[in-house]
Parts: structure tokens; C-alpha cells; sequence
């Protein structure tokens, strides 16, 4: 990126809109944003500037929901995701990311259809911690291997049937912890780079209002209107991994 007007006129777009839909969502704000991004950044810069602003985004949906978080049910999810992320890099190291990416999205792609297409899903009662933990793991290692920090627990949440306000204060803060992992690793590589420093500091304003927008939007919403954005988006998701 060579810091033209239309450059960074899009960088800031894309952080905008990746925030707000992530505001409004819950999650998907690497989505959003690598579409645009790839094109102007490296995928190493890519992946560092989503892991920190997906903290900060992240990060102030919580603060905001902050009274709302049960810690007792969060804490094997979390528990799981830290023994998945190490495992996710582990395994990049040995199977091809190409082929693991496409096998997640066809997995997204059918489900998203399928609850699309058949909306009375019964909701999953069974389980309890010990699933969650599972899931949770499972959520680790596909953000370790793809940076999708919450897709399996968005997925998981659904089918628990949980109404959208318990869901988001579920998968958001498992998100933040996975971001928080893999910062860590990210910082060890040495990939923090001054160039990265100043897209991070340009695109923080764009940041922090699409978030605001973003929640400002997800207090309208209607349960059956949350369940179709995060089943569309999942479904989005699935076909880039695939393509």
C-alpha cells in the first residue's frame, strides 16, 4: 500500500463497514474487511490488523454487554479454545490451509442452507459444559487455521436456541480470548511492523464508528431478524473459503 487519497479512502471504508457489520452481527468484521483489504495490504499485514482491531471491536461489544456476561457458562468455551488455537497453528504447519478452508466452508455453506431453508431446527438441550468445552476446542482450532475466532460458537449458539442477546454475550467474548491468542503469536513472529502501527492508529476513528452504528442497529432487531443476518453471513463466509 502506497498511502494514495483513494488507497487509504478505501481502507477506511472497509474498517468502517467491517465494523459495523460486526457491530451488528457479532462477528464477521475479517470478512468484511479482507474482501478489501487483500488488495491493498499483504496478507501477513491482513491478518495482523484484523487480530487487533477485531480485539478493540470485540472487545467494546463486551464492555458494552459487560452486565449481562455469565462467567460460570463462558468458561469452557474459553477453557476449549485455548487448547485449540495452539493445535489450529500446529496444524497449518503440516496440513494444506487451502484444503482445511474449503472443507469449513462446504460444512457452512450446507448448514447456513439448510436452517435457511428449514427454519424449525430443534433446539440441542444435551451437553452441558463438557459440549461446550468441545466446541469451544473445535472453534480454537478453526480460528487457529482460518482466523474465523467465533464461527463454530455462533453455529453452536444457534442451535441451542439461545435468544440473540445471550448468544452475543457467548461467542463475543470467546472471540476476544481467541484474538488475544493469537495476537500473542502474532506478536512473537515479529509482524508488528511501524506500517502496521500507522494503518491501525488511520483506521481507528472508522473503527470505533461502525461499532457504535453497528449496536446502535442490533437493538432494533427482532430474533427471527438476527437469526436470518447471522445464518446469511455464515453462509457468505462458507462460499469465500470455498471459492
Amino acid at each position: 500500500m502506497d498511502g494514495t487519497t483513494l488507497e487509504l479512502t478505501l481502507f477506511f471504508l472497509a474498517t468502517f463497514a467491517g465494523a459495523l457489520v460486526a457491530g451488528l452481527s457479532g462477528f464477521a468484521f475479517g470478512l468484511v474487511v479482507s474482501a478489501i483489504w487483500l488488495y491493498l495490504l499483504t496478507p501477513l499485514q491482513t491478518a495482523t490488523l484484523i487480530i487487533a482491531f477485531g480485539l478493540f471491536v470485540q472487545g467494546y461489544s463486551v464492555w458494552k454487554l459487560r452486565a449481562a456476561l455469565d462467567w460460570r457458562g463462558l468458561w469452557p468455551f474459553v477453557a476449549g479454545a485455548a487448547l485449540g488455537v495452539p493445535v489450529g497453528v500446529g496444524i497449518l504447519t503440516w496440513a494444506n490451509p487451502a484444503h482445511v478452508r474449503m472443507g469449513v466452508g462446504a460444512f457452512l455453506v450446507l448448514y447456513s442452507l439448510y436452517a435457511l431453508l428449514r427454519p424449525a431446527i430443534p433446539a440441542v438441550k444435551a451437553g452441558g459444559a463438557a459440549a461446550d468445552a468441545a466446541i469451544g476446542f473445535l472453534n480454537g482450532v478453526l480460528g487457529g487455521i482460518t482466523g474465523l475466532a467465533g464461527i463454530l460458537v455462533t453455529i453452536w449458539c444457534g442451535l441451542r436456541g439461545w435468544p440473540k442477546d445471550v448468544q452475543r454475550t457467548v461467542f463475543q467474548p470467546v472471540a476476544v480470548a481467541i484474538f488475544a491468542m493469537s495476537a500473542l503469536w502474532i506478536g512473537v513472529r515479529g509482524a508488528v511492523t511501524p506500517e502496521v502501527i500507522k494503518l491501525f492508529l488511520i483506521g481507528l476513528p472508522a473503527l470505533f464508528a461502525g461499532t457504535w452504528l453497528g449496536l446502535k442497529l442490533f437493538g432494533r432487531l427482532d430474533e427471527a431478524t438476527f437469526r436470518k443476518i447471522v445464518l446469511v453471513l455464515l453462509l457468505v463466509s462458507g462460499a469465500l473459503l470455498v471459492v
